[in-house]
């Protein structure tokens, strides 16, 4: 998908609107953001026969534009709820979107095809371990904390809409879901970008890792390890980190981003719940017992272990069951 960007916000936001997608009058967004979005609109309701919906959640995932690939996912989930899109969930759909995609970028630029996913050439990643200290006690420091969680916010962006393209015969429901997921990332990165900016500083300033993303390359080849150790696993983490990174902020009189993380933990709630979801519904399919087969794919993938302190009540509303909190704080 190819984004150019015109001054039609207004159009833009009269056609979410239309569709029920009411995030993008109340999301904070850039002015590319919302040129960006007029002309994906334009181009998705004027596609005739009409978007298949996995080739666009590819299109999306090789944009490498941060502002372009917000605008993208949620004009393309304003698309699906106008009804503008098909779903195919065969394995043969997912190939030709892969072959279509590549062989434009390619033919358009004269180059390699698109990187799976497309992301900036900032920020630089690195090691956890060489990230720098985040003190609340100075502006850098707190925008270095904005940063990671947009970092964050951005990968999962692109993880969500790599489950929605790669998985084929799935339920019609599940990318459904993981289109939702998609809309609701993008929103949370847009808003923690605009707040980075207003602290003086822009995405890509600080170094970053690359350890959400790891995780959903390795378990490519699989959606069951991929709903196991993706949302049930690193995703969950947040619903434990939030409530003392916005207990720091508070601190720090950042009352916005207190409020922001807010609106993320409320989402990342349903994402976490999502992914327990279709994890049962894929042991159940192949006749697994889940406890024993999530311990097993832990192991094979090398999942980091959950450490406390653990939002329990959060975890229990993301479907996780009284035996697994009960394991969780045994350990």
């Amino acid at each position: 998908m190819t984004l150019i960007l015109i001054d039609r916000p207004r159009r833009a936001a009269r056609y979410l609107l239309h569709c029920g997608l009411h995030t993008f009058k109340e999301a904070p967004c850039t002015t590319s953001f919302r040129r960006a979005i007029a002309l994906t609109a334009m181009d998705i309701d004027a596609m005739a026969p009409p978007a298949e919906l996995r080739a666009l959640a590819l299109a999306c995932l090789t944009e490498a534009d941060p502002d372009a690939k917000v605008a993208a996912v949620t004009a393309m989930a304003a698309a699906w709820r106008a009804g503008a899109c098909t779903l195919d969930t065969g394995a043969n759909a997912a190939a030709a979107a892969s072959a279509a995609t590549s062989a434009a970028a390619a033919n358009a630029a004269a180059q390699s095809p698109p990187a799976i996913p497309g992301r900036p050439a900032r920020p630089a990643l690195v090691h956890p371990r060489m990230l720098g200290q985040r003190s609340m006690a100075t502006l850098e420091g707190r925008a270095m904390l904005i940063h990671a969680l947009a970092h964050i916010e951005f990968n999962a962006t692109n993880l969500a809409l790599d489950a929605l393209w790669r998985f084929p015969d799935m339920p019609p429901e599940y990318y459904a879901d993981w289109l939702r997921v998609s809309a609701e990332e993008a929103t949370h990165y847009a808003m923690l970008a605009a707040h980075l900016r207003q602290l003086g500083y822009a995405y890509g300033d600080f170094a970053a890792h690359d350890s959400l993303w790891e995780m959903v390359h390795k378990t490519r080849g699989d959606v069951l390890a991929r709903m196991a150790l993706v949302p049930r696993t690193l995703e969950a983490r947040g619903l434990d980190a939030i409530p003392p990174l916005q207990a720091k902020l508070g601190q720090a009189g950042d009352a916005a981003a207190v409020a922001i993380l807010d609106i993320i933990l409320r989402d990342e709630i349903g994402h976490v719940e999502i992914g327990n979801r279709w994890y049962g519904h894929l042991c159940r399919q192949r006749g697994l017992e889940p406890y024993a087969t999530y311990a097993a794919l832990a192991l094979q993938y090398k999942a980091p272990t959950p450490r406390g302190p653990f939002n329990l009540e959060a975890r229990r509303q993301a479907g996780f069951t009284d035996a697994e909190l009960a394991a969780l704080t045994a350990d």
